[in-house]
């Protein structure tokens, strides 16, 4: 959609991956009824989508069709739902606001939101093996489905998740910290462009390659800024409880860099991205413009 302005490209990619969604979670007063309506409120109707978003403006960059993408940023929102309901727990980050809303457990109780996280982590893989992408081989698509469950596991996404909890009142390095952000934030980030990307069936392997760099530099960007709007946020316009971290005593980067250093971080990890797609040309715009709001954002 190279025409359109980033607002609207945004805003339709969003819409997109949202009728998606809502077609793939069954109705709420399907049976058992409370837990589909728990998986329907912690995933519809909210957030910013930056992941599916992601996933649209690669292939795009790539001459796929969005219909050829729908599973895939599908997936990656829902197992990125998942996270959240169970990140929100009491015996995880214990926060009660997601989205400027109650959280998961809260609108419901504990024992609903873990099925709920349940249920939208094995919807993901479900989508993803049974979905129509048109055109993609056997092969590819099995090549999509074990990126994405290694993006979840031990080694991804959960793993980074039990770092985190482990470092409560920890000091860590800077490579530590990192690393606990590659795997909790930046997985499924990167997750979400190697999949367009492996929809691309001919893409030489050092542009694939050049792709899931830029999906690294904007995870830890992505984190970082994370870590400013704690500090620095409005929790009106983030829709979290501003400076758990703080509260929790978390590592973080403003807390390990100080909070212009940390902006300083962030900026290095966005030109970084930039210069990793500059071979996409113009193609790349979307992409570029996605980067540029992850660092620039107030929510």
């Amino acid at each position: 959609m190279p025409d359109l302005t980033f607002e609207t490209m945004s805003h339709e990619y969003q819409l997109r991956v949202e009728k998606v969604l809502a077609g793939a979670i069954p109705d709420a007063k399907t049976h058992p009824e409370q837990l589909h309506q728990a998986m329907r409120y912690a995933t519809l109707e909210g957030g910013k989508r930056i992941r599916a978003q992601l996933v649209y403006a690669t292939g795009a960059a790539l001459g796929l069709n969005l219909w050829q993408l729908d599973p895939l940023a599908a997936a990656v929102e829902l197992i990125h739902a998942y996270s959240l309901v169970h990140d929100d727990l009491p015996v995880m980050d214990n926060d009660d606001l997601r989205r400027g809303q109650p959280s998961c457990h809260k609108k419901f109780d504990e024992a609903t939101a873990v099925l709920t996280g349940d249920a939208l982590q094995t919807l993901a893989f479900q989508l993803l093996s049974h979905h129509n992408t048109n055109g993609v081989s056997a092969e590819t698509r099995l090549k999509m489905l074990h990126l994405l469950a290694t993006a979840s596991v031990s080694r991804g996404m959960v793993g980074g998740q039990a770092i985190d909890l482990f470092s409560v009142g920890k000091e860590l390095s800077i490579p530590e910290l990192e690393d606990m952000h590659i795997r909790k934030t930046g997985a499924l980030i990167r997750a979400s462009i190697q999949l367009a990307a492996l929809g691309k069936e001919d893409l030489p392997v050092a542009q694939f390659e050049l792709l899931d760099h830029f999906g690294k530099c904007i995870g830890l960007a992505f984190q970082i800024k994370d870590d400013i709007l704690d500090v620095e946020g409005d929790a009106a316009l983030t829709g979290k409880t501003t400076g758990i971290d703080q509260i929790s005593n978390k590592p973080t980067y403003t807390k390990l860099l100080g909070l212009e250093e940390a902006k300083a971080q962030a900026d290095h990890y966005y030109r970084e991205a930039l210069q990793s797609i500059e071979f996409l040309q113009e193609a790349g715009k979307p992409l570029a413009d996605l980067a540029q709001f992850v660092i620039q954002r107030n929510r």
